[in-house]
């Protein structure tokens, strides 16, 4: 995002102090333009992502530490994805191209039955009624909000579930603590998803109504 903003805008460390995790994309551009004091038309904006796209794509193969699918998730994707009654949904801050990039390197895309991104809705609070619809119109119904699981590892992910009336799993493989997930609301919280089995048997307990805390 810094190299597309500097060849966009021609402003270097643009992102600099702003925060990140958990945010959509595109208020993230928003705080960059308003501390560089500038405004961006439809066509710039189009430039900047579509710069953002070119340099992710190079930046995704560079070598970094930090760099993995984090514990247990493939193997609970493929989990989740043998069972008929469950969508699988990507709900992201990322632009769709920008998660394709990412998913597609980690070999993760695929396990993926719908999504909803950045482009579909600025607050990431409304991210989860553009997911429904499309989980709608791939039959997959849901007869409550608690039959809506959304997992992520920022409060902004707990918040975003719990606006929606879905149920809320943090996992502290982020940069938040399990503690600081649980203030946010989170209704279970897991270090990591490396327990498949543990993972289902909770999840079933929490949506039952029965709120966890482990």
């Amino acid at each position: 995002m810094t190299r597309a903003f500097l060849d966009v805008f021609g402003v270097p460390d643009a992102f600099t102090g702003i925060p990140m995790p958990g945010r959509t994309d595109d208020r993230i551009l928003q705080d960059a333009l308003r501390r560089a004091g500038l405004e961006a038309d439809e066509r710039k904006l189009d430039a900047f992502r579509s710069r953002y796209r070119l340099a992710l794509a190079e930046e995704i193969e560079r070598p970094h530490p930090g760099k993995r699918v984090m514990p247990g998730v493939v193997e609970l994707l493929r989990e989740l994805r043998r069972r008929d009654a469950v969508g699988l949904g990507l709900l992201t801050g990322n632009y769709e191209e920008a998660a394709r990039i990412k998913l597609e390197h980690f070999g993760l895309l695929d396990f993926f039955e719908f999504g909803a991104y950045a482009t579909d809705a600025a607050d990431r609070n409304g991210l989860v009624p553009v997911a429904l619809e499309r989980a709608r119109a791939r039959g997959f119904e849901s007869q409550t909000p608690r039959d809506v699981v959304v997992i992520g590892d920022t409060p902004l992910d707990v918040l975003c579930a719990r606006s929606n009336g879905a149920v809320a799993v943090g996992v502290a493989t982020g940069g938040h603590e399990a503690e600081t997930l649980r203030e946010a609301g989170a209704d279970v919280v897991f270090e990591d998803l490396s327990d498949t089995a543990g993972f289902i048997e909770v999840l079933g307990r929490v949506r039952a109504g029965n709120r966890e805390a482990s």
